[in-house]
């Protein structure tokens, strides 16, 4: 018989007290089993998914599409936190880089192995 592995509506608990809520199931990348988390679209939450490593997972209690959604719209997750992308620090797009433009850039010395 193949195991065909778990899916099902989920509330996630990983370490570091986040909580999620969606619909889970199994997916191999790279030859590692991950828990694929499929957040639905609640009110003003954007739906998104997300890959999580066994060992990041605090608890797993499943429940029905209509509980996860509750908790959706209550903990009002996001994809990715505001302060990981600090846009200001990110360089803008400028024409020459379409040309392959000179890179202004100073050479790394300190890289082992480097000039």
């Amino acid at each position: 018989m193949e195991d065909k592995g778990f899916s099902g509506w989920v509330i996630l608990e990983l370490f570091g007290r986040q909580m999620l809520a969606g619909l889970a199931s199994e997916e191999t990348i790279a030859g590692t089993t991950f828990l694929r988390l499929d957040v639905p679209t609640v009110d003003s939450v954007v739906g998104f998914t997300k890959y999580f490593g066994g060992n990041s997972i605090y608890a797993i209690t499943p429940t029905t599409e209509e509980m996860a959604r509750a908790a959706v719209k209550r903990l009002q997750p996001r994809p990715v936190e505001p302060w990981i992308l600090n846009l200001r620090e990110i360089p803008a797009h400028t024409s020459d880089d379409e040309q392959g433009g000179d890179d202004e850039r100073e050479p790394q010395t300190d890289v082992p192995g480097g000039p």
